[in-house]
């Protein structure tokens, strides 16, 4: 079965700073097929990432738009298009728990932005949590679940280093995977080494959604391994 991690480095680092993480994880990162890793690092710096990504030729490793435009090009001054990433990544981050709060996404206006980057050949994570999780769902076009996976992070459990339960994951990863079968699912919050491996067992977990603990390249590397390994 293939799993899936993701480092979302939201509003981290400088430029100098991500080449230099990047290389330290190639050297400290051993590629597996059964893993994806997936790096969505701020917008700006998506073009040259894509350059070393193709220099260090790092196996099974992709990355992510952390954001996308609900609409499409057009005048939409400060919007990044789903159209104009298509290139450059393969995933983007949707719906987070951090955009809603802080930037008022509604439902419809995330479902939006699933469409457009669907139409653009990109492949959405779609961030939920349990008291939106039915609702944001039931917004989405049928045609547009086909290739996209869930992020399950209860917001209370996001930077706060004190993640969910298991028990509670698992309640709504069963809760989720009723409303959206056969979709991947993926845990985020307050994600480490320590707890990697406890959370990733989790049965309907399919990989894992890493905050804080991916900006050391080190870290991020040996959360990779641990979940390589099971």
């Amino acid at each position: 079965m293939t799993k899936y991690i993701v480092a979302n480095w939201k509003s981290h680092n400088t430029l100098q700073n991500a080449e230099k993480w990047l290389d330290v994880f190639s050297k400290n990162y051993r590629p597996t097929p059964r893993l994806n890793v997936i790096i969505a690092p701020p917008s700006i710096f998506i073009t040259p990432l894509r350059l070393l990504l193709s220099k260090y030729r790092i196996e099974n490793v992709s990355l992510a738009a952390q954001d996308i435009s609900p609409f499409p090009m057009g005048a939409y001054t400060g919007a990044v298009a789903a159209d104009m990433l298509k290139d450059l990544v393969e995933y983007a981050i949707v719906g987070h728990s951090e955009r809603r709060r802080h930037f008022h996404e509604s439902n419809q206006e995330i479902a939006n932005k699933v469409t457009e980057a669907v139409s653009a050949g990109i492949k959405p994570i779609l961030c939920l949590d349990k008291p939106y999780a039915r609702s944001q769902i039931a917004a989405l076009e049928e045609n547009d679940m086909e290739d996209m996976l869930i992020g399950y992070g209860p917001v209370e459990a996001i930077g706060l280093d004190i993640p969910e339960s298991p028990e509670e994951v698992k309640v709504a990863v069963e809760l989720i995977g009723s409303a959206a079968p056969g979709r991947p699912i993926l845990y985020g919050g307050s994600i480490n080494m320590g707890n990697a491996s406890q959370y990733a067992r989790i049965q309907g977990i399919d990989g894992l959604m890493v905050g804080s603990s991916c900006l050391d390249p080190e870290k991020f590397a040996g959360i990779c391994g641990i979940i390589a390994s099971i």
